[in-house]
């Protein structure tokens, strides 16, 4: 597929993803305790295959090999998040030297080899030590987020500029606390309305922390967000289509633009917002960039029955799927990229994640051909550049993921890398999809030199 990326910037930014728990391993060395991931995936039927994170893809020992296979990509960037319990056991408190001691080296190795790092602080894995004081229903919480991101960045800040408070928070409160398909598994609709609060409160009083440590930070937060549409044209899907749009994108982007929680969510929900004078200016700390997370658009049915927000994504035949059972649909990331632009005056835009799951073979030569995932790869960048051609400005983009891993509830089935897994054997593989989003790269970068 040939794709027009012309509009994108010169100077834009290539990268790829990953999350702590996901690849590192190593959850019991150098003095880190155990997070709620860590409880949730040894809990007997929680996640497929009962499997966990204990060995993952071993990048805590194998980084170097995984900077290597960045540098082969071609990518000048690399989203990674620190584990807040291996630098913090304790959740509060003393501070763990040898879990800085790794990111210190990690950041110094990207930046070695020409590839900038840029740090979430919290994707998800919260030490199970806070979970049991209570975990983000509580507002200490949120306190903890700033302590900790402050250690982080007064260790990392010299070397690192570009920084992430928290990575969808939606999936921590909404499908962790409600629908309890994730890490902590509760089904508490209070529980999840004050996760979502403290969540936000975390990000603004975080956010405030690494501007004091890192004054020239760029610091940002990131959504899954998703293009929504009712499934039919009945007043009922309407106005589901609407709810859903609150509970997906609007309860995260007002309150963080300054427009505090969306007044029919909180109707919807029928919960009292632990509020305190002042908490809506904390969390409305001026943002330096905007991260959109995309995957798939939902279409929306009424479902007067079900739990909040009484909605529910129905099945819509004939179109594209991943091997997530997620609908292919590349206009949902342009809308969103133009939304976030026109409707929340965004003035610097990256995607921070897209990508697609599907079940790779490995070839008898050991090749990986993925030709579904290196069309949605085209087909997702092409709408990127539509958007910019548009009005986005959209900087950057990092592809998920760098590396087949831990897929949470999903265990190791769900394949999303541009680099295959062997988790028997810790064996990487550039897959068909990497070398085109290498190919990419590097055909973008000769245009840019050229216009230059």
């Amino acid at each position: 597929m040939t794709i027009d990326l012309a509009a994108l910037p010169q100077d834009f930014v290539w990268g790829t993803a990953t999350s702590a728990y996901q690849i590192e391993g190593a959850v019991a060395e150098d003095g880190r305790s155990p997070s709620i991931w860590d409880t949730f995936s040894h809990t007997p039927g929680k996640v497929d295959g009962d499997d966990h994170g204990d060995v993952a893809c071993d990048h805590y020992h194998r980084w170097r090999e995984d900077i290597a296979l960045m540098k082969e990509l071609g990518t000048n960037a690399y989203r990674l998040s620190v584990a807040w319990p291996r630098v913090v056991p304790g959740g509060d408190g003393p501070v763990n030297a040898k879990g800085l001691d790794f990111y210190d080296s990690l950041v110094d190795g990207l930046l070695e080899a020409g590839i900038t790092p840029s740090v979430t602080l919290y994707h998800w894995d919260l030490p199970q030590v806070l979970q049991d004081r209570g975990g983000w229903p509580e507002r200490d919480t949120a306190y903890h987020l700033a302590a900790y991101a402050t250690a982080v960045a007064e260790r990392l800040g010299d070397r690192v500029k570009h920084w992430t408070t928290l990575n969808e928070p939606l999936c921590s409160a909404w499908i962790g606390h409600l629908e309890g398909r994730m890490a902590p598994g509760l089904t508490d609709l209070t529980a999840a309305v004050h996760t979502s609060y403290h969540l936000l409160l975390g990000h603004g009083l975080a956010t405030q922390a690494i501007r004091a440590a890192v004054p020239d930070a760029e610091v940002g937060i990131v959504n899954n967000l998703s293009s929504i549409e009712p499934a039919t044209d009945r007043p009922e899907d309407i106005a589901a289509a609407r709810r859903m749009d609150g509970h997906t994108n609007r309860w995260w982007l007002d309150p963080v633009h300054g427009r505090g929680f969306p007044a029919d969510m909180r109707e919807v929900y029928g919960v009292e917002l632990p509020e305190r004078s002042g908490d809506l200016e904390t969390i409305a700390q001026p943002l330096d960039w905007l991260g959109l997370n995309y995957y798939f658009p939902s279409a929306v049915a009424d479902d007067p029955d079900g739990p909040a927000p009484f909605a529910q994504s129905v099945h819509r035949p004939g179109v594209p799927r991943t091997g997530m059972d997620w609908e292919v649909d590349a206009s949902g990331i342009e809308s969103l990229l133009l939304r976030l632009t026109d409707d929340y005056g965004a003035r610097r835009l990256y995607v921070t994640e897209n990508g697609s799951a599907y079940p790779d073979v490995v070839r008898a030569d050991g090749t990986v051909d993925d030709p579904e995932r290196t069309l949605y790869l085209e087909q997702h960048l092409a709408a990127c550049a539509s958007a910019v051609r548009k009005g986005a400005p959209l900087v950057g983009y990092f592809a998920w993921s760098l590396l087949d891993n831990f897929e949470w509830a999903y265990g190791y089935d769900k394949r999303f890398g541009l680099v295959h897994v062997d988790y028997r054997t810790q064996r990487r593989t550039v897959k068909g999809s990497g070398r085109r989003y290498a190919e990419i790269i590097r055909e973008h970068g000769g245009r840019a030199r050229k216009a230059a």
